[in-house]
């Protein structure tokens, strides 16, 4: 790791549990932020309770830090409005004071769902175009773009990735292709943070599934080698839905259910 002073955001979600207690470890000092409460700090650890939609809490969150993990926001589908506080302009908030501050880089939990509305048959790299598929999606290309913006013109690198399915264990057909695990997906984030040079780079994550929507050979330098795969459960998978619909979006667009009309 070559940051010693990070700030995570999301600290109390799903993955912001796993990333609070696999970087505690591994830094000198994590602040961890959520709207929710949290508990049990490291003894390296400050727990700071602030919503990312408020613009005056963002360089206060920032102070002293070198990078941040950003997981934070906003984490399904919502209406716009409120899409657009938290996850648009709170992201937008974040990164002005981390320019400001002088991080170094951000790690951004971008999505599948910027690019939602692929078909499954087709097999994609970081380059394609941008298909967001909800109000979340617009969020993640939006957040996508300016991250590739603060890195031209303000040389602030950032890592995007774009999850897939980040659970405990895959459960549904989709997650044969899109599934991520907590290691593999600790195992990005360290990758991340540890590569010497990343600019902007966009990285699909999912685990090493023998089936992939995704192409990653243009973030080879991030050197990410995924040890888990979906292939695991797939006996189980295919017994609880033995006959899909062909004609439903969930298995028919990379984005899933997120891809239905609301």
């Amino acid at each position: 790791m070559i940051y010693n002073r990070i700030l995570l955001t999301g600290a109390a979600g799903l993955l912001g549990t796993e990333l609070r207690k696999r970087l505690t470890p591994k830094v000198k000092f994590l602040r961890s932020t959520d709207i929710a409460s949290m508990a049990d700090a490291a003894p390296n650890e400050e727990l700071v309770q602030a919503d990312l939609g408020d613009i005056s809490a963002a360089k206060n969150l920032v102070r002293d830090i070198e990078a941040i993990v950003h997981f934070g926001g906003i984490s399904k589908d919502a209406d716009f409005e409120s899409i657009h506080r938290v996850n648009i302009a709170g992201f937008h908030s974040l990164y002005e004071a981390a320019r400001s501050a002088g991080v170094k880089r951000v790690v951004f939990s971008s999505s599948v769902h910027a690019i939602g509305f692929y078909d499954q048959t087709q097999t994609i790299d970081s380059g394609v175009p941008a298909r967001p598929d909800s109000n979340y999606g617009v969020a993640k290309a939006f957040g996508e773009n300016l991250a590739q913006l603060f890195w031209d013109k303000h040389g602030l690198e950032t890592v995007s990735l774009r999850i897939g399915s980040c659970e405990a264990k895959p459960s549904t057909r989709r997650h044969l292709l899109t599934w991520l695990s907590f290691d593999d997906m600790w195992q990005l984030v360290e990758r991340s943070l540890t590569v010497p040079r990343v600019g902007h780079t966009i990285i699909y994550g999912a685990s090493n599934n023998r089936a992939s929507f995704w192409d990653n050979r243009f973030a080879s330098h991030i050197g990410y080698r995924p040890k888990d795969s979906a292939d695991d459960y797939q006996d189980d998978i295919f017994a609880a839905d033995p006959q899909p619909s062909r004609e439903d979006v969930v298995n028919r667009l990379q984005g899933g259910i997120f891809a239905k009309q609301a």
